[in-house]
């Protein structure tokens, strides 16, 4: 029996076969109004609900540091890149593009910058590549492996309906997205740990008041591919 909820489960949130090349996309750029009613109704959502910037700014500061490719300034981050080019993120604060930037770290393995995306009642996370300057948008921060050859990211938010778990790597330029599914969040949250360098575990466990069972799913290169199983351990 335990066996077929094993094979069940695997079956659920199998994850998808190797996907191409990832997508990058251009930085945004700031938000401008269409017309005086817009700005009318902007002042008004501000006079309410200001923008804790200090709070985010102040959080933000010692991870930037002394960092000569990082700057903030007021409601713009920007970040030095290859060849002395530059890219410019600009806080949001109004509209249906309302999106706060705030830096959280370099990863040299990637060759990127770590920016968190900070929507109303959302969040991702850009990675901003030094060479191009694309970024490549994902719902967590990265987990590299021990090899540093390659990462996870793994999310559970109920209220935005996220289950994602996926493995990437950089590929040229870019990125290259190896698999991708979903974990048993029903669970309750999810935790991602390399156990070595081909195998991941996301470790998924209910609060105390739910019984604290948990679920593991294992996400393991073989055969030059990943398979994955999910059970009790």
């Amino acid at each position: 029996m335990l066996a077929r909820l094993i094979c069940l489960a695997a079956l659920l949130f199998f994850p998808a076969a190797a996907i191409a090349q990832a997508k990058g996309e251009t930085p945004p750029g700031p938000c401008l109004p269409k017309n005086w009613e817009e700005i009318t109704s902007w002042r008004e959502w501000l006079s309410h609900t200001p923008p804790e910037n200090a709070k985010r700014w102040e959080g933000e500061a010692p991870r930037i540091g002394n960092k000569a490719e990082v700057w903030r300034y007021l409601d713009r981050l920007y970040l030095g890149l290859a060849g002395g080019k530059v890219v410019t993120l600009t806080d949001c604060p109004l509209g249906d593009n309302l999106r706060f930037f705030v830096y959280e770290r370099y990863d040299e393995p990637g060759d990127f910058h770590v920016v968190g995306n900070l929507y109303y009642e959302d969040h991702s996370y850009a990675l901003i590549m030094r060479k191009t300057g694309l970024m490549f948008t994902i719902p967590a921060v990265p987990v590299w492996s021990p090899d540093r050859t390659r990462f996870a990211y793994g999310v559970c938010d109920l209220m935005n309906a996220k289950d994602d778990i996926a493995i990437m790597k950089p590929s040229g330029n870019g990125l290259q997205t190896e698999t991708a599914g979903h974990m048993p969040c029903g669970m309750g949250n999810c935790a991602l740990t390399w156990e070595n360098a081909t195998t991941l575990a996301a470790v998924c466990t209910e609060s105390a008041d739910q019984g604290g069972k948990r679920q593991v799913m294992r996400l393991t290169w073989r055969d030059n591919k990943w398979t994955s199983a999910t059970g009790p351990r």
